[in-house]
């Protein structure tokens, strides 16, 4: 290993695992309840952005009813997240105006599903730098883009989320195999962990007439031990988690006084830091 990455420390998913897959669907419609069905077949998991004032407008996608949207998403084991109240572009309206479509989205979202909503994806991609710098007081700690990397990196702004592609992108199943293949702990110098980020909407599916991309996918990324299956708000919360690790000054101590187990890398080895413990790495070996 090259000396001047001897002593770099790498983050790793839990249980170490060098790589994690995520899923994000907006809006609410009926192709999402097929669509969680075979996430849960396949061990899925993605977030579902909602809109809070559009329900039953079948006319748009085939949108759910109230009572539908929460019986589909109380309890089947997805993310549920901001979409804005009513899908409004929120760079064609006064920042007041797009800040009560978060809020009253977040305040309904939160009230009927008894839970902490923090999580959001932009609306038709719309939002401004005055968008996005309020969104952390208004209790938004991650918001999605529909602009594609077709790269397995975190995100360097968690308020501008740039997925690696959407579902439909030709280049799809070519990126599901490098994500396979890829092996960070084999690599001499990038050996950051990946991520693959899936975006879309369920109607799309029914309207081209290929849910066998889901079925494919499944067989290609599903049940495997390497990957990491989780929310998006899953994976800004570990990561925030592993930022916020404390090292001593010589880096051979750690500290993690957050709520949540990390891992990290170095020197080949993985360490698990458990919430609230401190751990000593293993003393190196000169040459």
């Amino acid at each position: 290993m090259f000396i001047q990455l001897y002593e770099e420390k790498f983050m790793r998913f839990p249980q170490g695992k060098e790589k994690a897959l995520t899923f994000s669907y907006d809006d609410g419609v009926q192709a999402d309840k097929k669509l969680i069905a075979l996430f849960a077949k396949y061990g899925f998991k993605g977030t579902f952005n909602l809109n809070s004032e559009l329900f039953g407008a079948q006319c748009w996608h085939g949108r759910m009813d109230e009572q539908e949207t929460f019986s589909t998403f109380a309890d089947c084991g997805q993310e549920i997240a901001l979409h804005g109240a009513r899908h409004t572009f929120l760079n064609r309206v006064p920042l007041a105006e797009a800040i009560k479509e978060i809020t009253d989205c977040r305040a309904y979202l939160e009230g009927k599903f008894s839970r902490i909503v923090t999580g959001m994806a932009y609306a038709y991609n719309g939002y401004t730098k005055a968008v996005k710098d309020v969104l952390p007081a208004l209790g938004v700690d991650y918001a999605r883009t529909t602009l594609s990397t077709h790269s397995f990196a975190l995100p360097e702004d968690w308020l501008e989320w740039n997925p690696t592609c959407k579902h439909s992108d030709k280049e799809l199943f070519s990126l599901a195999e490098k994500f396979i293949n890829l092996s960070p702990a084999a690599e001499p110098k990038n050996r950051q962990p990946l991520l693959f980020y899936i975006w879309g909407h369920s109607f799309e599916f029914d309207d081209d007439g290929n849910w066998d991309i889901v079925e494919n996918l499944g067989k290609t990324l599903g049940g495997r031990s390497d990957v990491w299956y989780a929310t998006n708000g899953e994976i800004y919360a570990y990561c925030k988690a592993y930022s916020s690790l404390v090292f001593s000054l010589d880096g051979e101590r750690v500290f993690n006084p957050s709520a949540q187990d990390v891992w990290l890398e170095l020197r080949g080895k993985v360490y698990k830091i458990a919430a609230g413990a401190t751990v000593a790495f293993d003393k190196p070996e000169r040459v």
